[in-house]
């Protein structure tokens, strides 16, 4: 596949625009699926070279992360604490985790190049659905910003009546085309 960025650009931009953990590690990055491996506790089936089964052992072994799931595609990964409840199963030094947030496929699960403002949108709706500031602004439908805009412009008039009256004494009276008014003695 014809990368239209490399990935070591996509991962650096990824690492100046949403930061590192303290101990250094990106918080985002984009990986490819087959190169991803996790020591994992688990229940496993040995067969010899002939296909015959030979036990069933449950052990910590050094497997594929994503191979099975995603085959040969981009991910974009997010740096997470593993929960208590899966520290068992993955007995790692660190309590952190790459997890697998979106992987870069069509909807008929064609792969896809990665690129930087996909990643960018992917991690900025998460970040605005968790309600987590990274400079934007949660959605807003464009219907209710106008009825808040309409509401603001109304109450900024009342309060102007309020606070100020009509101080030139000319109420009720006609104003012409410009805004003047027109005092016939």
């Amino acid at each position: 596949m014809e990368l239209p960025e490399p990935i070591e650009r996509i991962n650096k931009l990824l690492l100046e625009h949403f930061g590192n953990h303290d101990d250094g590690q990106a918080i985002w990055r984009v990986v490819w699926s087959e190169d991803q491996f996790e020591h994992r506790l688990g229940d496993y089936d040995d067969y010899d070279k002939s296909g015959n089964f030979l036990r069933s052992v449950r052990e910590v072994r050094y497997v594929p992360k994503y191979r099975q799931w995603i085959p040969e595609k981009y991910v974009l990964e997010r740096l997470v604490v593993i929960p208590v409840a899966n520290l068992p199963e993955l007995p790692a030094a660190s309590k952190l985790s790459y997890e697998p947030i979106f992987p870069f496929e069509d909807k008929n699960g064609n792969a896809l190049p990665p690129k930087f403002e996909a990643c960018k949108f992917v991690i900025d709706t998460i970040y605005a659905a968790m309600n987590e500031n990274h400079n934007l602004a949660k959605y807003k439908d464009t219907i209710t910003m106008e009825s808040e805009a309409a509401d603001k412009e109304k109450r900024i008039k009342e309060y102007e009546e309020i606070l100020f009256g009509d101080e030139s004494g000319l109420k009720g009276t006609t104003h012409n085309a410009s805004g003047n008014s027109i005092i016939v003695p």
